[in-house]
């Protein structure tokens, strides 16, 4: 079983699962997702916070990350369809905004990541 990797943050090394995802709900900050972002060479914006902050909302009331159709969808619904798009959102997480964002924002890899 591989047992994951770490991230020093203020003082403290928080675990991570081996896809970079953390361990612990728990330990997640806007700092940490701040100085997660910044090691792929991202500085979050206000445009990024708001599709985190989604997530996170997402992920407190239904308990599971979004797959990218269903974050494509709700998030056009909630803040319009330009900013929701799956284009916009690929411009602020090229890695893939249901991989990349989850992760920034603290929650589990959604289950329909490779």
């Amino acid at each position: 079983m591989n047992a994951g990797i770490s991230i020093g943050y203020r003082g403290r090394e928080i675990a991570l699962d081996a896809r970079g995802y953390l361990r612990c709900l728990d330990d997640w900050s806007e700092g940490l997702a701040e100085q997660m972002a910044a090691s792929d060479g991202i500085a979050l914006t206000a445009a990024h916070w708001e599709v985190l902050r989604f997530l996170r909302d997402h992920y407190a009331q239904f308990q599971i990350s979004p797959p990218m159709r269903l974050l494509v969808r709700a998030l056009s619904a909630r803040i319009g369809a330009e900013r929701g798009a799956s284009r916009t959102l690929y411009r602020l997480f090229p890695d893939g905004p249901a991989k990349q964002a989850v992760r920034y924002a603290g929650l589990p890899r959604p289950l329909s990541c490779i």
